[in-house]
């Protein structure tokens, strides 16, 4: 059995298998079924029933009979709004255009200092880079995923949006490196393509494709890419380093997808 690692922890695993699967299936996924889909990329039942518990409390999954009365759990309307901004950003095949940015200007009382903490929190895991300590920025096709996850958080009322262009005074392209630690979005990019380009190199030799094989592989690349495109808010290439290795990686995440997703999908049930 494969021994899950760091990168794969049991949670984010089941999340990704939601995301992958899981929200097309008709009513909940019963537990006896999370149970044999989560084996397969080497996740025990204990581990498959504590992560379950620790998204139920937060507010991801919710128990649900399925039709034969098995116990279940479907996805929490937060959670569908969640996976449905998320695919925009993991499954995008077309390279950024230059269309502006959105800007997120806030201010917290010293009194909710905590609620500070959470909003750079939160704005850095939507891939907001840092003009200032109170100005944050990103590519303006963020706003609305900005937007439902600060309502979705209550942390709209301290914060304002914008839209606008970069006018100066130094070159975008040096203002990017400074919003942006783009060494470290590289290093996450040239980690993925360590793992799942061999992974796609040996399948494209194959003339076959196992479903649970398919499944097991698929799944472990969306668990890693998906990720990604947060810690990489999609840049214009304009902006980035030559040879800018998010080419390359997602180039490998798209080829897993195109051969792997549909033959998975036969393994998970659908």
């Amino acid at each position: 059995m494969i021994n899950v690692s760091d990168q794969h922890a049991p949670r984010s695993l089941i999340v990704t298998l939601y995301g992958a699967y899981g929200r097309f299936m008709p009513g909940p996924v019963p537990v006896a079924e999370l149970i044999r889909l989560l084996a397969a990329v080497g996740v025990d039942a204990p581990s498959v029933r504590s992560s379950v518990s620790r998204l139920k409390r937060r507010g991801l999954l919710v128990p649900a009979r399925t039709a034969q009365g098995a116990a279940g759990y479907e996805l929490s309307p937060d959670a569908r709004q969640l996976l449905d901004d998320g695919d925009r950003r993991i499954y995008a095949t077309a390279p950024p255009e230059d269309e502006g940015w959105v800007l997120a200007v806030f201010s917290v009382p010293e009194s909710e200092r905590q609620k500070r903490h959470v909003l750079r929190s939160r704005l850095a895991g939507l891939g907001f880079g840092t003009a200032s300590p109170g100005v944050w920025i990103a590519p303006a096709r963020l706003y609305e995923e900005t937007r439902h996850t600060l309502q979705r958080l209550r942390l709209d009322p301290y914060v304002d949006l914008f839209r606008g262009e970069h006018l100066g005074f130094a070159p975008t392209v040096e203002a990017v490196a400074r919003w942006w630690d783009l060494a470290a979005i590289a290093k996450q990019h040239e980690a993925f393509l360590d793992r799942h380009a061999g992974v796609l190199h040996d399948w494209q030799r194959r003339t076959d494709t196992p479903p649970e094989d398919a499944y097991r592989d698929y799944l472990l690349a969306l668990d890693s890419w998906r990720h990604l495109p947060y810690a990489d808010p999609g840049l214009p290439a304009s902006l980035l380093p030559a040879n800018w290795p998010g080419v390359r990686s997602a180039a490998v995440f798209q080829g897993l997808h195109e051969r792997l997703r549909d033959a998975g999908a036969v393994f998970a049930g659908l």
